[in-house]
């Protein structure tokens, strides 16, 4: 089968979309189907992969994320491709305006659609103070998603939120986590000494765009309660974003690693010994379920992956959202007990065993060669009616 996918985002960038969508075209890939990317010019090289066809479109820098693009209209463009290539269906990751002009053509040239809602862009402005602006980013993806046969999202909870806000056809498709790589195994004293912490000093993590859609503030005073009790902690920042400058001017005593990938953000996760995760405006929170895969305890707000996997007082800390104060006792708590945290590590690793690659890519699978075949029977049918 031929699958097209289109993204505006995808490796070498670094983030939860592009790194969930290179496992969905490299999984396709591995079984057999061939995949028909499409993704804006990034500035940096990238290397080709068995199986998958790369087309890259124009694209522009995206305000306050440097590093990041999004992709211009490409309607006539995909019209043209998709003509002579037409690929089964078309998977849409991203609701920019490559998503937009890839979901009108798609729809136009008859091609089955699915799409994936992965960021809530619609809290997003309330981060940056243009919080008036939620309920037309809002109608905007109603309308995105309304176009595709299936809008496909990690966790119940999500698919409950789309069905009241008007899109009906939420469908979960579960997120998995590489317990191979991500695995207490990794974990590096030789890192931690270079950290400044010994086997006795409670390390936190960070790890993510560092922005103020982050919730950043939160995690700050959590620490401060972490330091009233075990004065010696130490924070580790694995990441990038535009608050790094004058959160790391401000506090020089942090560590910031900068952007790690593959083995060595394996190895920053694992030699880490709590993960706090404050935001509030997570779809799911990948790097929840690789920190637990790790054996890294985490508090979380009950949304995403945290209200998926988190089991209150078991593997970590649920703490209902907006509940700030109890989501720094949860931390603070669980940081100044280091046999809870190796107990509740344990039990974080343990929970994750089922969560295979494999098995959600044949889900992804059997769901896009449904479509496909639908297609078909209707498209015999209306020849049938001629």
């Amino acid at each position: 089968m031929r699958i097209g996918i289109v993204s505006e985002t995808y490796p070498p960038e670094i983030n939860g979309v592009a790194l969930t969508v290179h496992s969905f075209a490299t999984g396709l890939a591995a079984r057999g189907h061939s995949i028909d990317l499409i993704r804006p010019t990034q500035p940096h090289p990238h290397h080709d992969e068995p199986g998958i066809d790369a087309i890259d479109v124009r694209s522009g820098a995206l305000p306050r994320y440097p590093g990041l693009r999004f992709g211009l209209p490409a309607g006539r463009m995909l019209k043209q491709h998709w003509t002579q290539q037409r690929p089964d269906v078309v998977y849409i990751a991203t609701e920019g305006p490559l998503g937009w002009s890839a979901a009108r053509t798609a729809t136009r040239l008859g091609i089955p659609l699915c799409s994936g809602f992965h960021t809530r862009f619609d809290q997003y402005a309330d981060h940056y103070g243009v919080g008036f602006l939620s309920p037309m980013v809002r109608g905007y993806l109603r309308r995105f998603h309304r176009r595709s046969a299936a809008t496909l999202v990690p966790t119940r909870a999500l698919a409950e939120e789309l069905i009241a806000m008007g899109i009906s056809n939420a469908r979960l498709l579960r997120r998995a986590v590489d317990t191979r790589l991500f695995h207490p195994d990794r974990r590096d004293d030789t890192l931690r000494t270079s950290w400044g912490a010994d086997r006795a000093t409670p390390v936190v993590l960070y790890v993510g765009r560092i922005a103020a859609e982050k919730n950043l503030e939160l995690a700050l005073q959590a620490f401060q309660a972490i330091r009233q009790k075990v004065p010696q902690a130490r924070y580790v920042w694995v990441g990038d974003g535009p608050a790094r400058a004058a959160l790391q001017e401000a506090h020089p005593d942090f560590i910031f690693t900068g952007i790690q990938r593959g083995e060595a953000l394996a190895r920053h996760i694992a030699s880490a010994d709590l993960f706090p995760f404050p935001s509030l405006s997570e779809t799911f929170g990948n790097v929840i379920v690789e920190a637990m895969a790790s054996g890294v305890p985490v508090v979380g707000y009950s949304q995403g992956a945290a209200r998926e996997h988190l089991v209150d007082a078991v593997n970590g800390y649920v703490v209902e959202p907006g509940d700030a104060e109890a989501f720094i006792r949860a931390t603070a708590k669980l940081a100044a007990n280091p046999g809870l945290i190796r107990h509740m590590g344990c039990a974080a690793r343990d929970s994750m065993a089922g969560l295979s690659p494999d098995s959600v890519i044949r889900d992804f699978e059997k769901l896009l060669c449904e479509m496909a075949e639908e297609n078909l029977h209707e498209h015999a049918a209306a020849v049938a009616t001629i």
